[in-house]
């Protein structure tokens, strides 16, 4: 794997400043546009088994995750079983992930919530707590028109002076950014730096990419769609699979850096693979929650109303994780 520190934050103006080893934002009124890249885990919350939050385990779980050499970490994700939590816990989960990572790579934390008022109050939080950005889910339950959706971010980026990742995800709110709407947004506001695509279709990622790909960083939300995602200009991925694979997709990513694409090719269709058994197979959450528990980490329980895997579900993650171990 290369040696090339993790943290991929290319900064342009003045009020940040990035070095090789030892990057962080800068105090100042102004946001600026930087781009994100590289591998970003939307990493696990552990709770015990009567649903309270592990503080311990989740620090070395943050361990775990930075050992394997990803970009960045993005804590109260939907991985980080974020619409289950209070804004006390996500304080305190945000809080204890960022005094973990103690500047090593940026934390982007998850801060999108159903209404515009919440959202604001979960950014506004999350930048207390010296986070790097917010990832910022569309609103979901309702059915939202793309102007409603377009004054939701306006209000948040003209409210909050923290750098914004904006968040796809139409599997869980029914709803899709579309490209024009990102363009929009992406046009108007510096602070928004990024977005996070976990639709799937590449034709979208593609669109966005021409649409924005010279202003800020297209995200694979999927880890179907990594080396694609890249190959067609895109700066990095958010994936779930990098919770219990960073190495493996750290290593993709740094292939592709290097022109290798070879060994990218086929680090993708190994890390589609875990995508398929982790992600598809069952509920994501149960499932990541138990392959780091075979591979020796306290992630801890899902939070109900989401239950532990069955023992016939549990056998099947491992053995795949067996048949297909992340040395191979």
């Amino acid at each position: 794997m290369s040696k090339t520190p993790p943290a991929f934050f290319a900064v342009v103006v003045k009020h940040y400043k990035c070095e090789a080893s030892n990057w962080a934002f800068l105090d100042g009124k102004d946001v600026a546009r930087s781009k994100l890249e590289g591998i970003f885990v939307p990493h696990v919350t552990p709770f015990t088994r009567e649903g309270e939050l592990d503080e311990a385990a989740l620090r070395t779980c943050v361990r775990f995750w930075l050992e394997g050499g990803v970009s960045g970490l993005v804590p109260c994700g939907s991985n980080g079983e974020a619409p289950y939590l209070s804004r006390e816990e996500r304080r305190k989960i945000i809080k204890t992930v960022v005094d973990e990572v103690n500047g090593k790579v940026p934390v982007v934390a998850g801060t999108g919530s159903m209404s515009t008022k919440e959202t604001v109050l979960f950014t506004e939080d999350a930048k207390d707590l010296g986070v790097d950005a917010a990832l910022v889910v569309t609103p979901y339950y309702f059915k939202l028109s793309g102007r409603e959706m377009y004054e939701h971010y306006k209000v948040l980026c003209e409210t909050v002076d923290l750098p914004v990742v904006l968040y796809s995800v139409p599997k869980f709110t029914g709803y899709s950014l579309e490209p024009a709407l990102i363009q929009q947004l992406a046009s108007k506001y510096e602070n928004v730096i990024g977005v996070k695509d976990s639709g799937g279709s590449i034709g979208t990622i593609t669109e966005t990419i021409r649409l924005v790909g010279d202003r800020i960083s297209v995200l694979a939300g999927t880890a179907d769609v990594i080396l694609p995602t890249l190959m067609l200009g895109g700066k990095g991925a958010v994936v779930a699979v990098a919770n219990a694979f960073p190495k493996m997709c750290a290593e993709l990513y740094d292939a592709f850096k290097r022109s290798d694409y070879q060994k990218a090719s086929s680090l993708q269709r190994r890390v589609a693979y875990f995508n398929d058994v982790l992600v598809k197979r069952y509920n994501q959450l149960s499932s990541i929650k138990e392959a780091l528990k075979l591979l020796g980490l306290p992630a801890g329980y899902p939070r109900r109303p989401a239950l532990p895997l069955k023992d016939d579900e549990k056998s099947d993650i491992a053995k795949a994780l067996k048949a297909m171990p992340e040395s191979q």
